[in-house]
């Protein structure tokens, strides 16, 4: 832990605002069209109808807004559902959350051809909370009850299914094969504004929610039995880190595709700033993970220029050695 006291944590969360609105600019600017800082400006005070100026608020703007909204979701769905399985590797990603979201909307576009946005994030919302409920009620067989491993063995199985039977799926359609897979990868590119402000009423009320959740959330982690004690109503509590859980995620995959590892590197990164104390986690993971995915998608732009890497497959790249090392240090201890 960097900081123990709130002040130098306020401090440092000041700082990274700084560094997320720096990197959203960054991420307006830096492209295969070949702009500079000083057309950015004029882009948005002296607008001329240019190329460079259409592709600057219309395309670049965009993507980075819906870059950082969905990182932040990610981090803070991912905080959610470490501290309630108490399991270091959970996020959505691992437990099957994002590919029973991504799962429900392939299902609509190809199959009964919804194409309404309102419609796509509401079957988004109901593939979440179809996989997230899967996973728990899968977790908890057996004599042992709910564990960590059997959680993370559970999650791993329902990503394996969802992902299968959507790749079935698009077998027999092969027309829109090649738009669903860049999709399916995770991907900010070609994302629409109005895609993001059809699912920003379910994720504003979800961190809100989560936010006010946080001081609950410390008392829930002493363990259930010590919560109940101190007259927290436990079954509320994750009832509505369950609920958040499933706006933020949904909403993310609805916009974005399923990106993975934000949601299980973040939060360890958050804890290792300001410690266990979920006050300040749930807004550290917001902030770091709207920063790593805009970075991510700033440099999936030049990994091979002029084409474009799927957000999603930066993120893999970044996440999957920690990753390792958080499976190997959270099952040795």
């Amino acid at each position: 832990m960097l900081f123990t006291t709130n002040k130098y944590r306020t401090i440092a969360l000041l700082a990274f605002i700084l560094i997320l609105i720096a990197a959203i600019c960054a991420s307006v600017v830096y492209g295969y069209t070949n702009t500079s800082w000083s057309m950015a400006y004029k882009a948005f005070t002296d607008f001329n109808g240019s190329n460079e100026h259409l592709v600057l608020r219309n395309v670049r703007l965009p993507r980075a807004l819906i870059a950082a909204v969905v990182g932040a979701s990610l981090g803070v769905a991912g905080a959610l559902m470490q501290a309630m399985t108490k399991n270091p590797l959970a996020s959505p990603g691992i437990f099957g959350v994002n590919a029973g979201a991504g799962f429900f909307v392939v299902c609509a576009l190809f199959f009964f051809h919804i194409g309404s946005l309102q419609a796509v994030a509401w079957i988004s919302f109901a593939g979440a909370a179809f996989a997230a409920s899967a996973v728990y009620f899968i977790g908890s067989l057996g004599r042992e009850g709910l564990t960590p491993v059997k959680l993370t063995l559970a999650g791993a199985a329902m990503s394996a299914l969802f992902s299968s039977l959507t790749q079935g799926m698009l077998s027999v359609n092969e027309a829109a094969l090649e738009q669903a897979l860049f999709w399916l990868a995770g991907s900010v590119q070609g994302r629409d504004l109005s895609l993001l402000l059809s699912v920003l009423p379910y994720i504003v009320p979800a961190f809100i929610i989560s936010f006010l959740l946080g001081s609950k959330i410390n008392v829930l982690t002493m363990g259930e039995e010590v919560a109940k004690s101190l007259g927290q109503k436990t079954w509320l509590v994750k009832a509505l880190m369950a609920l958040s859980i499933i706006l933020l995620a949904g909403g993310s995959v609805a916009v974005a595709g399923p990106i993975g590892f934000i949601g299980i590197v973040i939060p360890h990164f958050a804890k290792f700033i300001v410690g266990h104390d979920h006050r300040w986690v749930l807004p550290y993971c917001a902030v770091l993970g709207a920063i790593l995915l805009v970075a991510a998608d700033i440099g999936a732009r030049y990994l091979i220029m002029p084409e474009e890497v799927p957000v999603g497959v930066m993120t893999a790249i970044i996440g999957i050695p920690i990753f390792v090392y958080i499976a190997r240090r959270g099952f040795q201890h």
